[in-house]
C-alpha cells in the first residue's frame, strides 16, 4: 500500500464498502460525539468523513491534533446509515473507520480560520497566504485559473499559433507605465527593465518569419493597485499574426473568448459571435467611457440643441460658451419619491459637481422639475423623443466641456442603473471598441501626444499623417471589453519605417530619438517586415470575471497588497552593503526614511 494514500478525498463511494483504504490530508473540522470523534479530512480534491472510537489507542492522537494538522489515515470504507448520508458531499454516502493514524505535521494555533465563512483582514490573509489558499473559494479560483490557461493554450495551438517565450530582462522604454529596473552587475551604471509587455519582441518575431505567435506572458508595470489591476505583475494572452487585418485578429480571438466564457462561465449567457464593434467616439457619447458595460441598458444622448437659446439660462449660457449637454435616461423613475432625486443631486455635489438637473414626466404627462418649467413643453418633448422616454420616466442632465461631460455622464449612467437595479448580471456582454484617435492634445503642455499605442498603424497611412489634422487621425487600434472591464488593447501595427518616423515626429520625437529608443525594431523593419497585428487579453481579468470576484487579488495565488508589498515573502526588502557594492549602487534615501532609520538605530544601541 502506498505510504500516504490509495485514494483522493473525493473518490470513495458505496461501491468500495469493506475496502481498506488510505487517505492523507488536512483536518478540515472535528466533531466530538462522546464515544466517537468525527474528522472531515480534506485534500486538494475534496473531503471524506473519518471516524475513530474512544477505545482506540490512537484516539488521543486524533483528539489532540488541531484543525489544519496533516494526517494519514488508514481504515475500512463503511456505508453511512440513511439518516446520516450527506447529499452535499460527493463522498457523503460513506465514512472511514480509522484503524491506523499518523500525524504527519501538527498545526500551530491558526491566525485565521480556513473552514467556514469568517473573513480575515487583508494583512492577515496576505501574510498567511498559504492558509488563505486552502479556503474553498480561493482554492477553487486558482484551480479555475489553471483550467482556463490550459484551455487557452489548446485553443491557440488548434489555430496554429506557436508558443514562444520572449525575454524578461530587456531595455527600458520611454512609453507606457513606470518600469521595474534591474541593475546589471557586469555593466556598472546600466539597468535592465522588466517588460511592461512583449510588444517589441512579438513584432520582431513577425519580422523573423514566424506567422502566428502567442504566450501566456508575464508583464511588469510599476503602477498603483486597483480592483481590476494588480500592482507589480500580471499575465496576458499575448498573440500576434503576420499578414493580418483587424478582421483577422478579431476572427482569431473571438471564438476563443466565447468558448472560454461559455465553458467556465457557470451557465451565464455569452454575447453571440461576432462581437459588436463600437467606434470610440460613439462609445464616449453613448456610454461615457471607452469600456462600456453593455449589461446596463441606459444610453446617453446629446441634448445640446434643445437647451440652446432656451429660457433655462444656466445651460443656455454654457452651451453658448461651447459646452455640451448630455442626457441620461431613467425609465420608470418618475414614480420614485422626491427623495430619490434629492439623493442623486446630493451625490453629484459630493462628486465635486454643481448638482444633477432632471426632468420627470408623471404618469398623466405632467412635467416636473425646475428645468422643465423653464425649458418649455416643446423642447422637453424633443428631449424625451431623443431619449426614447415617455410618461412615468425621468431624465438627468450633465453640462460641461465635451470630455468632462462625457466622463461624468458615464458615472451618472452607472449610478442611475444601480439605483434602478437595471443591470443584468446573468451574462457576459462583449464588444470591441474601435477607431481610437491616433493622437490627443496634452492640455498641460498644449502639445500632441500619442493617445494609446504609438506602434499602431494610422488609418490612411502616410497620406493621413501628411494631410490631416493629427487630432482627426484614427488608428487601427481596438480594445476588447467585457461587462465594462477592458480585457485587452490591440492594434494593427505600423510596420513601415517611413510611417514610423512621421508618426513619432508629429508627437515631437526627432528621428534620432526614435532610432535610439526603438532602434532594434526600427532596424528590423528596414529588412522587410510583413503587415501584422495582435492583441493581449488579460488572464487575471478574465478569471476575475469568470469567478465573479470583485477584486483581481482573489484570482492570483500570491498577490501584493495595495502598496505593492508581498507580506508573505517580505518583499521589497533591503539588501546588504556588499550586494550594493557589487552592483556599484549607492543609496540616496528620502530624508524622512533616513530619520526613521537613524531613530531605530539609536533605539537599538540604547538597548
Amino acid at each position: 500500500m502506498h505510504p500516504y494514500r490509495t485514494h483522493k478525498c473525493n473518490e470513495l463511494r458505496p461501491e468500495q464498502e469493506g475496502d481498506i483504504v488510505r487517505l492523507s490530508g488536512w483536518i478540515h473540522s472535528k466533531r466530538d460525539h462522546g464515544n466517537l470523534l468525527f474528522i472531515d479530512l480534506r485534500d486538494h480534491y475534496g473531503m471524506t468523513q473519518c471516524v475513530i472510537d474512544v477505545s482506540s489507542d490512537l484516539f488521543p492522537i486524533a483528539e489532540g491534533a488541531r484543525v489544519e494538522s496533516v494526517l494519514t489515515i488508514t481504515g475500512k470504507v463503511v456505508k453511512r446509515t440513511a439518516e446520516t448520508v450527506n447529499p452535499d458531499m460527493p463522498t457523503g454516502a460513506i465514512e472511514i473507520y480509522i484503524s491506523e493514524l499518523v500525524l504527519e505535521s501538527a498545526c500551530d494555533v491558526l491566525p485565521m480560520q480556513v473552514a467556514g465563512n469568517e473573513e480575515a483582514g487583508e494583512e492577515i490573509r496576505l501574510r498567511h497566504r498559504f492558509l488563505d489558499l486552502r479556503r474553498e473559494q480561493l482554492h477553487n479560483n486558482i484551480k479555475l485559473r489553471s483550467k482556463v490557461i490550459s484551455e487557452i493554450r489548446r485553443l491557440m495551438t488548434d489555430q496554429d499559433f506557436m508558443e514562444i517565450q520572449t525575454p524578461i530582462l530587456t531595455a527600458s522604454s520611454p512609453e507606457g507605465a513606470r518600469d521595474y529596473l534591474v541593475p546589471a552587475r557586469n555593466h556598472p551604471g546600466k539597468f535592465y527593465a522588466l517588460p511592461q509587455a512583449p510588444q517589441q519582441f512579438k513584432q520582431l518575431l513577425m519580422v523573423s518569419g514566424f506567422d502566428k505567435y502567442f504566450q501566456i506572458a508575464p508583464c511588469f508595470r510599476d503602477e498603483d493597485a486597483r480592483a481590476d489591476r494588480s500592482p507589480g505583475e500580471f499575465y496576458q494572452l499575448d498573440f500576434e499574426m503576420a499578414y493580418a487585418t483587424q478582421d483577422d485578429v478579431f476572427n482569431a480571438i473571438e471564438p476563443i473568448m466565447h468558448e472560454i466564457f461559455t465553458n467556465f462561465g457557470g451557465g451565464r449567457e455569452v454575447t453571440p459571435l461576432p462581437f459588436p464593434r463600437i467606434p470610440y467616439k460613439e462609445s464616449m457619447l453613448k456610454y461615457g467611457n471607452d469600456k462600456p458595460d453593455l449589461r446596463n441598458p441606459l444610453i446617453i444622448t446629446d441634448t445640446t440643441e434643445p437647451f440652446r437659446g432656451s429660457n433655462f439660462g444656466l445651460f443656455a449660457k454654457l452651451v453658448d460658451q461651447g459646452n455640451v449637454v448630455r442626457a441620461i435616461p431613467a425609465p420608470g423613475a418618475a414614480t420614485r419619491p422626491r427623495s430619490f432625486f434629492d439623493k442623486l443631486n446630493n451625490w453629484a455635489r459630493d462628486e465635486g459637481k454643481g448638482g444633477l438637473g432632471y426632468i420627470a414626466i408623471a404618469e398623466d404627462g405632467t412635467q416636473k422639475g425646475p428645468i422643465a418649467k423653464n425649458l418649455g413643453e416643446e423642447r422637453v418633448q424633443a428631449i424625451l423623443d431623443a431619449c426614447g422616454l415617455g410618461n412615468g420616466d425621468a431624465v438627468f442632465f450633465v453640462c460641461g466641456k465635451e470630455n468632462d461631460a462625457a466622463d461624468f455622464a458615464g458615472v451618472v449612467r452607472t449610478r442611475v442603473c444601480d439605483e434602478l437595479e437595471l443591470l443584468d448580471d446573468s451574462k457576459f456582454d462583449f464588444c470591441w471598441v474601435v477607431d481610437f484617435p491616433m493622437y490627443e492634445l496634452n492640455e498641460e503642455t498644449g502639445k500632441i501626444d500619442f493617445s494609446h499605442n504609438p506602434f499602431s498603424m494610422p488609418q490612411g497611412g502616410m497620406e493621413a499623417l501628411e494631410s490631416k489634422d493629427p487630432l482627426d487621425i484614427l488608428a487601427w487600434q481596438y480594445d476588447i471589453v467585457c461587462n465594462g472591464i477592458e480585457l485587452s488593447s490591440g492594434a494593427v501595427r505600423n510596420h513601415k519605417p517611413e510611417i514610423m518616423y512621421k508618426a513619432f515626429g508629429l508627437a515631437g520625437y526627432e528621428p534620432e530619438v526614435v532610432e535610439k529608443e526603438f532602434g532594434g525594431m526600427l532596424r528590423a523593419f528596414k529588412f522587410g517586415a510583413p503587415p501584422h497585428g495582435g492583441c493581449a487579453p488579460g488572464i487575471d481579468r478574465m478569471v476575475m470575471l469568470l469567478a465573479d470576484e470583485p477584486n483581481i487579488r482573489e484570482v492570483i495565488a500570491f498577490p501584493m497588497n495595495q502598496r505593492a508589498e508581498d507580506l508573505l515573502m517580505e518583499a521589497p526588502c533591503e539588501v546588504s552593503i556588499e550586494q550594493l557594492r557589487e552592483l556599484h549602487i549607492k543609496l540616496n534615501l528620502p530624508k524622512e526614511k533616513v530619520k526613521v532609520e537613524k531613530a531605530a538605530e539609536k533605539a537599538d544601541n540604547a538597548e
